[in-house]
């Protein structure tokens, strides 16, 4: 049955949930606005320059000025000349939904230990109205392999898990899905998905829906494109409605669809019914705390003035009020996470609601999957470069001397991220160079975040570089351990007469150094005291903003460290 709603005249109720074509009276027109920006930004793959979101929003160019500043202010977009480019905090927004929903983090580990079982990839997705949306993928590295993110949306018609979602449809539900189908009959409203060349009718899928429900999983024998099969069972609630669907997806140089069934169904039926197992014994989740961002909105608005829009700001602090724990929350509770007014509060839920980003129940009212379009999908195949390489130019631009990212690779380090300084004498190294790891601040820093065990191949391999490289295991073994205790490494000539350098860890979500950032430079530039006095400083909050982005990146995806 659909949700109830109540009139907007009772406490904690706003507008109803199928969104009518004009915007409600009381909705924030900014917030719709600053939304339209991101969505567009999101269709262009995370990068559109100022001119081309005013061409595509339809909005005034000071308006698009505008939003971008505010947008930018917030984190969730950085100005790059003329361009806007997504960062990874705006994946907050859509973290805040699959928190709440919590299928991700409850399902994912089964789903990934298949794709590795299996050899193929392997999908979570759940229904958004009269399409599918991906809340977790597990993919195979191949030429050919799984080209989907988390947070497209798909046309349920062209999907193995679309029938199965479909048997729960309504009568309303059908004839969405038929208005949409005659509206854009190339499905050109489905931008990762080439076009549909040859439209077929509706009877074809409204057979396959039957057959799903008979039957308890569904094919799909390339209907998305030529060569993609997939197989798909769905995971039951405690309710024993469809939470989400497991999909395994292969190509037909492995597999035909019904290879596919036949070979690998039974064990993805297993699966499930761990998964849904797993479902049943989840603990409740205490909230987790929300945003409370309403005092920082007003500071920014009394600093930056008329280019900050406060309205936006606000209406988006609203979605991060939902996570985990907090799945459903009355529009005084919304109030209470974000510290907004309830008036405030009350109008970003009925203009989020009128958008399709979030939906009533009664008195509660819950995020939708639409929110994973709002930058989700391009930033969710972010690697570590690239999130590190704004924060390096930065650091580079300040300092006036190359800062690098960089990686364990074996018994070496790789720079994977790096923005040099034009001088008529600097360091000269480029991206994928390798270098010994033993005589590198870089190397140091990792070095010392690992057991004494697994530092011992590293110190077996000690040999001179320049007459000041450290070659006593005993020795360097004690230089680690003060690395990790200072949390820096400055070295000075080991690699390369001249050459000075100093470096900081990066951590991920759990405390791991992954990688580490460093400023190198020729030792007539600083002195060792001043490379610990004014650069250390600059490198150890510039890699605090790179972690402060991993956590956000890395909360429900992952980063490549390369």
């Amino acid at each position: 049955m659909p949700p109830t709603h109540h009139t907007p005249t009772e406490p904690d109720a706003v507008a109803p949930a199928q969104p009518p074509a004009v915007a409600p009276v009381e909705a924030v027109i900014p917030l719709m606005r600053g939304i339209t920006v991101l969505s567009r930004l999101t269709e262009a793959g995370g990068t559109s320059s100022l001119s081309g979101l005013e061409r595509t929003t339809g909005l005034a160019r000071s308006t698009v000025d505008r939003i971008a500043a505010t947008l930018a202010r917030m984190g969730y977009l950085r100005l790059d000349g003329r361009d806007a480019v997504l960062a990874p905090r705006l994946m907050e927004l859509g973290n805040a939904y699959l928190a709440a929903l919590r299928l991700p983090r409850l399902l994912d580990t089964r789903a990934d230990a298949l794709a590795d079982e299996l050899d193929e990839s392997v999908s979570l997705a759940v229904a958004d109205r009269d399409g599918i949306r991906f809340i977790h993928q597990a993919t195979r590295r191949r030429a050919m392999s799984l080209s989907f993110r988390i947070g497209d949306l798909l046309p349920a018609e062209r999907t193995a898990p679309g029938p199965l979602f479909a048997t729960e449809w309504t009568p309303e539900d059908w004839a969405r899905w038929r208005d949409r189908r005659a509206a854009d009959p190339h499905d050109l409203g489905f931008p990762t998905l080439p076009p549909r060349e040859h439209p077929v009718g509706d009877e074809e899928f409204e057979e396959r829906t039957r057959e799903a429900d008979a039957r308890g999983w569904s094919l799909d024998d390339q209907l998305i494109e030529p060569g993609l099969v997939a197989v798909s069972v769905p995971v039951r609630d405690l309710g024993g409605r469809v939470a989400c669907v497991v999909s395994v997806v292969s190509h037909t140089s492995r597999h035909t669809a019904d290879s596919l069934r036949d070979t690998l169904l039974p064990r993805l039926r297993a699966t499930v019914q761990a998964m849904e197992r797993d479902l049943r014994e989840a603990p409740a989740q205490p909230p987790a705390a929300p945003a409370g961002l309403a005092t920082w909105t007003g500071a920014s608005k009394q600093e930056l003035g008329r280019e900050f829009v406060e309205s936006l700001a606000r209406g988006l602090t609203v979605i991060t009020a939902f996570g985990e724990g907090r799945a459903a929350l009355t529009l005084t509770e919304v109030a209470q996470a974000t510290g907004l007014a309830r008036a405030t509060a009350r109008r970003a839920l009925i203009t989020l609601e009128h958008l399709g980003h979030v939906t009533a129940h009664g008195r509660t009212f819950s995020l939708t999957p639409r929110v994973l379009s709002l930058g989700f999908p391009p930033l969710s195949r972010t690697t570590l470069p690239q999130l590190a390489a704004p924060h390096l130019a930065e650091l580079a631009d300040l300092l006036h001397d190359s800062a690098s990212l960089a990686v364990l690779a074996g018994d070496e380090i790789q720079y994977t991220a790096r923005v040099a300084t034009s001088r008529i004498m600097s360091v000269n190294i480029t991206v994928g160079t390798r270098l010994p790891t033993f005589p590198t601040s870089l190397g140091r820093v990792m070095l010392a975040d690992l057991t004494p065990a697994e530092r011992a191949p590293f110190l077996a391999r000690l040999h001179p570089l320049t007459p000041h490289t450290v070659t006593d295991p005993a020795v360097l073994g004690a230089t680690l351990n003060r690395v990790r205790e200072n949390g820096y490494a400055l070295v000075d000539g080991e690699l390369e007469e001249g050459l000075r350098s100093i470096a900081v860890p990066v951590r991920d979500r759990t405390g791991r150094v992954v990688a580490a950032v460093n400023v190198a430079m020729h030792s007539s530039r600083r002195t060792a005291e001043q490379c610990v006095g004014e650069v250390l400083p600059e490198l150890a909050a510039t890699a605090g903003r790179i972690e402060a982005d991993l956590r956000v990146a890395g909360r429900f995806t992952r980063v490549p460290a390369t």
